[in-house]
């Protein structure tokens, strides 16, 4: 179970991007692209281009977690 504080704000990704990148490269793009930092205590949902699949990159205080 996944527990979240109370102050976590979650964004959501619109549009699709490429499934291969893993929680660094998809950091980087929400940091680059939406102007949020994973790392700062924001959850982001990015979704596939079926729109089939989501991953969600957080920052856990010891480091990413992709899910």
């Amino acid at each position: 179970m996944l527990t979240m504080p109370a102050s976590l704000m979650i964004y959501v990704a619109t549009q699709p991007v490429d499934f291969r990148k893993g929680a660094e490269g998809l950091a980087l793009l929400a940091k680059e692209t939406l102007g949020h930092d994973p790392m700062k205590g924001v959850a982001v949902v990015f979704r596939a281009k079926r729109a089939d699949r989501v991953k969600i990159v957080v920052w856990d205080g010891s480091g990413l977690v992709m899910y």
